[in-house]
């Protein structure tokens, strides 16, 4: 743990993507002594997981859609936006703002460099985001989850730095446990999920796919599937219809427990959804969501594809048919998931969250020059001028 105390400012929007590896640094960042507080939009102010220590600060994010009527409010929140961060730091005094993508993430990162605060970006996906392309040239460091990441220009790799994807840590707790046993008369787990929303895709394929397995992999299925409050019902009767047992649900708080007993894993790609698999090494068919920005999702699965530990399956070609015959050839013998799984686990970056946190602390202050800013703060104080909050009081 360091020896000096710091602030630091996490900038992410609203999605469960950009907001899970800003978690998973703070929490970092805070047991190493560290003072962290959050920016974000009323969206990213809602996902659940958020530490009790984060203070959240919503600002406005302005957003640029394909309509040119509408940039000139967006550019007017963006700007509102980066005067509301430009006063949280003033208070707040951080060391450095960290981006993690999203709109929320631009008003933040714009009003540090006003300030002359440093600024990291990272990027979760293997194309580089919007917000974090335009400000690419800008920050003082890009993070990124994946070795070959698109749309990264090459004159600015000598300040990128490959850390990974941060992960919960109950999540990242399994990962030196065993692939659950898989034998030729045992359970066969398959755990489905599509994201928070679920997706309606695999809701229609899924079912309809596992029945068209041969009998004697068919009769061994165990079925755990996360669903669209809408589709709950017509779900439900696909797998009876198949006499398939299944547990649906909207949402399962428990989802790093029936991930570590699963055998088989199906869904789409999101940045989240691969570092877990990896983190843990479960085997995946990957669907990834054919209009994600740029494609990232695609590209996503690229590495774990290549090094065997999930196949992928583009959504027009997602078909009942297809799916059985994919599982089928990763499941039809025991010893070809276990080497899926364990492909997928060489492909897992556990100690994400410890490097991205000794990139963010490079750019902290040295413990002379957090003596300087304290007395600084003080003759503001003298002056008359608000001293810098505690973490508490932000």
């Amino acid at each position: 743990m360091t020896s000096v105390a710091r602030h630091y400012v996490l900038a992410a929007g609203g999605t469960g993507g950009h907001l899970t590896p800003a978690f998973a640094l703070a929490s970092e960042l805070e047991r190493r002594g560290h003072h962290v507080a959050l920016i974000t939009d009323d969206r990213g102010a809602a996902i659940p997981g958020k530490p009790d220590f984060l203070t959240a600060h919503v600002l406005p994010a302005g957003r640029f859609g394909k309509n040119p009527m509408r940039w000139l409010g967006g550019i007017r929140a963006v700007m509102q936006g980066r005067a509301m961060a430009r006063r949280v730091y003033e208070t707040f005094q951080p060391s450095a703002v960290i981006g993690f993508g999203g709109y929320p993430a631009l008003p933040a990162l714009l009003g540090a460099q006003a300030d002359d605060i440093a600024t990291v970006i990272h990027e979760q996906n293997a194309v580089l985001g919007r917000v974090n392309r335009l400000l690419a040239g800008r920050v003082d460091a890009i993070a990124t989850a994946y070795p070959d990441v698109e749309r990264l220009k090459a004159d600015h790799r000598a300040k990128t730095h490959l850390v990974g994807n941060p992960v919960r840590p109950e999540v990242l707790s399994l990962r030196d446990e065993e692939f659950p046993a898989f034998t030729a008369d045992g359970l066969f787990r398959v755990l489905v999920t599509g994201g928070s929303q679920g997706a309606r895709v695999l809701s229609e394929v899924v079912p309809d796919g596992l029945a068209m397995l041969p009998p004697a992999l068919r009769s061994r299925l165990q079925v755990t599937q996360q669903c669209r409050p809408e589709d709950l019902d017509a779900v439900r009767a696909r797998y009876a219809s198949h006499e398939i047992p299944a547990e649906l649900g909207t949402y399962f708080e428990d989802m790093q427990a029936r991930l570590a007993d699963a055998h088989l894993f199906i869904g789409r790609a999101g940045a989240s959804t691969i570092a877990e698999l990896t983190a843990v090494g479960r085997p995946a068919i990957l669907v990834p969501l054919p209009i994600a920005t740029d494609d990232h999702q695609a590209a996503n699965v690229r590495e774990v594809v290549k090094a065997g530990g999930a196949r992928s399956i583009r959504q027009h070609k997602f078909t009942a048919s297809e799916l059985a015959k994919q599982i089928q050839a990763m499941a039809q013998h025991p010893e070809t998931l276990a080497n899926a799984a364990h492909a997928s686990w060489n492909c897992g970056r556990p100690k994400a969250a410890r490097d991205l946190a000794d990139l963010v602390e490079s750019f902290g202050g040295a413990p002379i020059q957090d003596v300087i800013r304290v007395g600084a703060s003080e003759r503001r104080n003298a002056e008359g001028a608000p001293a810098a909050a505690t973490r508490d009081s932000v």
